[in-house]
């Protein structure tokens, strides 16, 4: 099982190896930017997953943050109903490396990992 950051209660869950490559990808893009995480219709399974840095202005009142050492998590309440208890993991893998998503509300995930069905 991959380690956890300190909290296990938070809606959408961080490895260690994924708060560490979330850090450095943001050290290199902006350090006022956080992640957004969510989800939106499409991929093989009919949902896909989407990430992406964004400015921390951006975050709203209808958005839940997630904070991890100081590094935020924001995702908004929609995507949440589908991605609550998400485990984002990263491996360096040469195959099958990058990050992963452990969804337990998924019914059905896709070969590639990038998508799923409720």
């Amino acid at each position: 099982m991959t380690q956890v950051t300190q909290s296990q209660q938070r809606g959408i869950q961080l490895s260690q190896s994924a708060l560490l490559q979330v850090k450095s990808l943001q050290q290199k893009q902006g350090n006022e930017l956080c992640l957004r995480v969510g989800v939106r219709q499409g991929g093989c399974s009919g949902m896909s997953y989407m990430m992406d840095f964004e400015d921390t202005s951006k975050i709203t009142p209808q958005d839940e943050v997630f904070d991890y050492d100081g590094f935020k998590i924001v995702c908004d309440g929609k995507s949440l109903l589908y991605l609550y208890g998400l485990m984002l993991d990263y491996s360096d893998a040469m195959i099958g490396g990058g990050f992963q998503f452990t969804n337990p509300n998924a019914a059905q995930t896709c070969g590639c990992g990038k998508s799923f069905g409720v």
